[in-house]
Formats: structure tokens, sequence, C-alpha cells
């Protein structure tokens, strides 16, 4: 007797993925509760074929905590017409049980179930096409920092080796690592050793990352002058305190501000809403959450003493901050003005205008 084809048209095939940089574990539940959990390869083409074989015509739903991968499962399970969702870890609810008994099968399971009943929210995926120009952004800051630890190397091997700076090169003059610093440390130092190959070594280190940063800035202002950027950039550059550098990493990092419905979603997202605990009589208060973009944050807080020393209405209202509480928590209801004045800026396509006293 042959069988009739096994079919799951109409039915709703929820996928839970634990992903892991070689095996990922996954765990799918039809609509009637029928579970199965597996290990794959960490392929997002062996996961299709692996549901197309047992739940064929079905609608895929598809769930993964964010992580090392990126969204490139995403993208390879949405271009293969599966319903995908990344979310934050943090995020996913979690019972005592499946908190102390943490496996891969446990995990994927959560996963799938949370995705069933609804309880989920999924990050924001941008569109495939923006992500290198972030990547130039968040590439530059990288050199940056690293350009930092090198200089600090070559500040460190002096001193173990005795060598005293010059008063002209004294940071505090404002000369230090400028073109006549450079040509003193390859010429005219030396160290303890007869030889000096580590400081050349550190001193050619510094030099190349002082190139690459040059590179990234110039790629960074020409992605400022396209079309996708342009606009906006001449709005958001408007904003007291906004420079040339953090006008692109806000757009690139930001990429579509429609996605935020009010300031509050905005300022969540760049981690300027305030923490609160309270349970029964005592409640508490803090000044930035945890979450949040974590180089935005910081950024605006940069941004916000810039813009009181340019902006007399900012100033005026730190001043007041001020009067209650301390200068360090001021600053951080002015980044909150900052975004404010961001979000307005970007949504009605208007520049900022300060303001001005009668008198």
């Amino acid at each position: 007797m042959q069988r009739n084809k096994i079919s799951f048209n109409g039915q709703k095939i929820f996928v839970g993925i634990d992903v892991h940089k070689r095996k990922w574990s996954v765990a799918t539940i039809t609509e009637l509760g029928h579970q199965r959990v597996h290990t794959q390869n960490a392929s997002a083409q062996e996961l299709i074929d692996f549901l197309h074989r047992h739940y064929p015509e079905g609608d895929y739903l598809a769930v993964y905590e964010a992580g090392f991968t990126g969204f490139s499962t995403y993208y390879a399970l949405a271009d293969a017409g599966v319903d995908c969702m990344v979310i934050h870890a943090a995020d996913v609810p979690t019972t005592q049980y499946e908190s102390v008994m943490k496996t891969d099968k446990v995990d994927c399971l959560k996963l799938a179930k949370s995705l069933r009943v609804g309880s989920l929210n999924g990050i924001y995926v941008r569109p495939k096409d923006s992500i290198d120009d972030r990547g130039v952004v968040r590439v530059r800051r990288a050199v940056i920092k690293d350009l930092s630890r090198y200089k600090i190397r070559v500040k460190h091997l002096l001193m173990n080796n005795g060598v005293k700076l010059p008063e002209q090169f004294d940071k505090r003059k404002g000369s230090c690592w400028s073109g006549s610093f450079i040509a003193w440390l390859k010429s005219d130092i030396k160290l303890l050793s007869t030889t000096r190959r580590s400081l050349d070594l550190l001193i050619a280190q510094v030099e190349r990352m002082r190139q690459a940063q040059l590179q990234a800035t110039r790629e960074l202002r020409s992605l400022s002058s396209t079309a996708a950027y342009r606009d906006n950039y001449g709005l958001i550059c408007s904003v007291p305190g906004i420079g040339g550098i953090v006008a692109m990493t806000l757009l690139t990092e930001i990429h579509d501000i429609g996605r935020f419905n009010n300031e509050r979603q905005f300022a969540s997202y760049l981690g300027l809403v305030p923490t609160s605990h309270s349970s029964g009589d005592k409640a508490m208060h803090g000044e930035m959450t945890f979450r949040g973009n974590k180089e935005l944050g910081p950024m605006m807080i940069e941004a916000a003493w810039v813009a009181i020393r340019n902006d007399i209405g900012l100033a005026a209202s730190f001043s007041g901050y001020c009067r209650k509480m301390k200068p360090q928590q001021a600053i951080v209801r002015i980044a909150r003005k900052l975004a404010n004045i961001i979000i307005a800026v970007l949504k009605n396509k208007k520049k900022y205008v300060p303001y001005v006293s009668n008198g």
C-alpha cells in the first residue's frame, strides 16, 4: 500500500538554533507541539535541506541569539525563504532549571519554545549593503585603539632604558608624537643595549597604524559625500558637539532612524536611559543602563561636553542640572538632550537652530 506524501502546507515550524563555530544544535517544534532536536554542521544550507526533508512545504520560523557569527546565518536563511529572527541573549525567558542545567539541547529548545509562544522580540538587522560602511568606522576606531597601545609601548620602552623626553616633546605642550618627535625617536635615542631593534620595530608599527588611520579617515570622508549619507550628514553636523567623525559613526551605526518610534527608544539604543531597581520601600536609580550601543553612549557623553561650550541653551541647562547633582550626572542629561535633537533633525529633515537670547 502506497503512503500519501507528507506535507506541512499551512503549518508553522518553529526552529531554535544554538549557534557554535563548528556545530549547531537545532530544535524544531510543530504547531501541535511535536519536538525534534538534532546536531548538525554549522551550515544554513544543511538546516534548510533538513527542514525541506522532514517538514516539506511548511512555513519555517527560525531564531538564534546574536553572537560572534553576526547576521550571516540570518541572511542565508532569509534568502532561502525562512522567516528568521535574531535576539539578544539576555531577552530570552529562562527558568531556574534551564539556568542550572544549561546544555546546547536545552538552549535550542528554549529558543524554539519561546518563538512558538511569541515571547521574543528580535533586534534590528540592517541590509547587507550597509555592513561595510559601518565596518569602515569600526576599523578606524580599532586602529586608533591599537595605535594608542603602541604609543604607550614606545614610552614604556624609553622609560625602561632611562631615556627622558626633551622638554619640547612634553605632552602638556601638545608636541608629543609630532613629525619632529618621530624624527627624534628614529635618530637621537640610544638604549641601554648597543642595538635598538625593539624600538625601531615599535616605531615602524606606529607609522603603519598612523597611515592606516589616515586612510580610514579619508574613506569615511568620502563616504559622507555619497548619496546614501550626504543629506543626513549635513543635518546631523548642525547639532552642537557633533563633528564629522561622530556624525558618520552615528549614521552608519543607526542606519535607519525610522526604526525608533520615539526619543526614549533612541536614547535606550544609545545606552542613555537610567537604570531602575525598586523593591518594597527601596528604590535606586542610575544614570546609564548597561544595554545599548557600547561605542555610541560614551561618544555622546564626549559630544555633550563639547556642546555645552558651544550652545548657550545647553550650557544653561547644564548649569541648572549642576545645582541638583554632580557634573558627571548632569552631562548625561545633556547627552540625552543631544539624542533628542539628533532624532528630531533626522526625522524632520531640518537643521538644528541654536537658542538665541532676546536680550
